[in-house]
């Protein structure tokens, strides 16, 4: 059945250039690709035993009702866009501008400021030297962004092959390294673990929500190229509740392995996952070495495949919302007749995370404390659309009750609202402590030394969040005035929402 949406008329144009190639297993690979961020592993670890406990605690609290709520969201309401157009139906398009704008640039935030570094730290330090700050050091950053973005620009049939490898590479090398910590355990021996080392703190609590909550989030991406998937309405919930089944898995398993090899005090937001790789493959001899460099290069592999997957699935919302009048309308708003790909915000993606890696190479101060504060930003992005978007999801299930759900949650309507009232809480918290670090631990008599656990001054990290935050913000603003002459061309079908929201603009 028609959703009960409206579309304008360079919407409704853009959806027929859209190509359906995504089958079940397409779209559980995509998202196991965009989710399980092997990346933050080690910066998680560098709590502790109790992140181990911190992240059981989330999944069972935050992943499974978070899980519920978007896999009967996704089944129900299938149309191309996904979080963009169930804001849009629920709140309107102003909400849902501000929603998908947070959503989208999070991904070139994180890859250019994120990833990009991790990648080439750890191709440094594995495979081949790169000095910090030199020619090199640039183009693999720029190589690394710009790889991702074409994988986001040829056709969904053929790109989506970059995400798929690299999410079963990602299995496959979380496993083989899970499967060697056990042998490297049974021949050394694991370091001292008691439950006192797993016991959960309020400083741990506040220092590792925000993390977790991020690797955690995503489940529902998929539904940005739902117009290009075979079947969403039954393909949507199955791949949410794998996927989140294996990422809980990815979470929990290797966090542990690195707990067991690794003394704390010497996991960082880089170094945590590969010197757990280094202490185990000791397993190997003479051969260690090459295994390390091997591994560091499926390493990046998997980190390009991430990205992309990313590009690919949020590039697509933004351009639909452009296409809907609320994000500088027609020009972003296309989609290639042939490829059927939004080849304009996949190139805004390549500039926006290039500009970003120029800035925070400038900016911040070490690999490791440029990670953690660029890594954040992204969170506090990513955290800050959800705080819309998870109420949007519940508040479809009242205002369309007609609307066919191939699945279902099986509780009453306030009960739907009680999940939807959890995951929001978690994500309120969340969005705070990445915002404004250390607020709360001294709120609660915490000791909370800024500098050293950043690796910069706290006016620095909360310049450079809040800065961005508003950068953001303010392109948003301009975005969605520009866009008023998309949606005065109007379409076939328009909500009566919009009407309230876009008087005056």
């Amino acid at each position: 059945m028609d959703q009960p949406v409206g579309k304008t008329r360079l919407a409704e144009e853009q959806s027929k250039h859209l190509q359906k190639s995504l089958g079940r297993f397409d779209i559980l690979l995509l998202v196991v690709a965009a989710v399980i961020s092997v990346e933050v592993l080690g910066q998680v670890s560098g709590f502790g035993g109790e992140t181990f406990t911190w992240t059981l605690i989330l999944a069972i609290t935050f992943m499974i009702p978070y899980g519920l709520i978007f896999a009967e969201t996704g089944g129900a309401f299938t149309e191309e866009g996904g979080v963009y157009v169930w804001t849009k139906m629920a709140y309107g398009r102003v909400v849902a501008a501000i929603t998908s704008l947070f959503t989208w640039v999070t991904q070139p935030v994180w890859v250019g400021g994120a990833m990009a570094f991790v990648a080439v730290e750890t191709w440094s330090e594995y495979v081949g030297h790169i000095e910090a700050g030199s020619v090199g050091d640039y183009a693999f950053k720029l190589a690394f962004i710009w790889i991702t973005v074409t994988s986001a620009i040829v056709s969904l049939k053929h790109g989506k092959w970059l995400p798929s490898l690299g999410a079963i590479l990602k299995v496959l090398f979380l496993t083989f390294f899970i499967l060697v910590t056990i042998v490297y355990g049974v021949q050394h021996g694991f370091n001292g673990l008691d439950l006192g080392f797993f016991s959960p703190t309020l400083a741990g609590f506040l220092g590792v929500t925000p993390l977790l909550l991020f690797s955690f989030l995503g489940f529902e991406s998929g539904n940005s190229a739902a117009g290009e998937m075979k079947n969403p309405a039954k393909d949507v919930p199955i791949s949410v509740a794998r996927s989140s089944m294996i990422a809980a898995a990815s979470y929990l398993l290797p966090i542990l392995a690195i707990l067991l090899v690794v003394p704390v005090d010497q996991i960082t937001g880089i170094g945590g996952l590969f010197g757990a790789i280094a202490t185990v493959y000791t397993v190997f001899g003479g051969a260690a070495e090459i295994m390390l460099a091997v591994s560091a290069m499926v390493f990046c592999f998997v980190l390009v495949s991430q990205g992309a997957a990313w590009m690919i699935i949020s590039d697509r919302m933004q351009a639909m919302a452009a296409a809907d009048g609320s994000f500088f309308g027609g020009f972003f708003g296309r989609f290639h007749p042939r490829l059927g790909t939004p080849i304009r915000v996949n190139t805004l993606s390549g500039v926006v995370a290039t500009l970003f890696m120029l800035a925070a190479m400038q900016l911040t101060g070490t690999s490791s404390a440029l990670f953690g504060v660029v890594l954040t930003i992204a969170i506090s992005t990513f955290l800050l659309s959800y705080l819309l978007a998870i109420p949007a999801a519940v508040r479809l299930r009242t205002k369309y009750p007609q609307t066919h759900r191939p699945f279902k949650v099986p509780v009453s309507d306030s009960g739907f609202k009680v999940l939807g009232a959890i995951c929001f809480s978690w994500i309120l918290i969340g969005s705070w402590v990445a915002i404004f670090p250390g607020t709360l631990d001294v709120l609660f008599g915490l000791e909370y030394n800024f500098e050293e656990i950043w690796g910069v001054s706290q006016f620095t990290f909360e310049a450079f969040a809040l800065g961005t935050l508003g950068c953001i913000l303010a392109l948003g603003v301009v975005g969605y005035v520009r866009g008023r002459k998309v949606r005065d061309a109007g379409g076939t079908r328009e909500v009566i929402e919009d009407e309230a929201f876009t008087s005056g603009v």
